[in-house]
């Protein structure tokens, strides 16, 4: 039984440039959706900070 060995083709510029641009955009898109999470948990935990303190001082 013989083995061929295949060269793997080198992808060419074009395709290297779209990848590069293809994680830039993914990277932009997972920091858009993680800040959007971090506002959302900092807003809530001010929130219940606020709404404890006023318990707090009410008692």
């Amino acid at each position: 039984m013989e083995y061929v060995y295949k060269d793997k083709q080198q992808p060419t510029k074009e395709e290297r440039v779209a990848k590069k641009e293809k994680a830039r955009w993914d990277a932009e898109q997972n920091l858009t959706a993680r800040k959007k999470v971090d506002d959302a948990f900092r807003s809530n935990f001010e929130r219940l900070k606020a709404e404890r303190l006023a318990r707090e001082n009410k008692e």
